[in-house]
């Protein structure tokens, strides 16, 4: 994809912010990345407001009522502590 020069005008805190969760160093590389997920984001919400408007069908419903128990998934491990994201 071709890319050209723009010249914006950004909250500053909101950039460093996307370089901290992302990783990325560059601002131009952390609004690329917000404006693709932006994109991504955008689209599923599309997709789940189109798929809202068919009819639920049995398979579905019966899915739905299953009961699960996910008891056994839950536990006090601090996942933050045990895999730091970048710095």
């Amino acid at each position: 994809m071709a890319k050209e020069k723009a010249t914006i005008t950004v909250d500053r805190a909101t950039v460093i912010e996307v370089q901290r969760l992302s990783g990325v160093s560059g601002t131009s590389a952390a609004i690329d990345l917000a404006l693709r997920e932006f994109i991504r984001a955008e689209r599923i919400r599309r997709d789940v407001a189109a798929y809202r408007g068919t009819e639920v069908t049995a398979a579905e419903i019966a899915l739905a009522t299953v009961d699960h128990d996910w008891s056994h998934l839950s536990d006090d491990t601090d996942w933050d502590a045990l895999y730091p994201g970048p710095a």
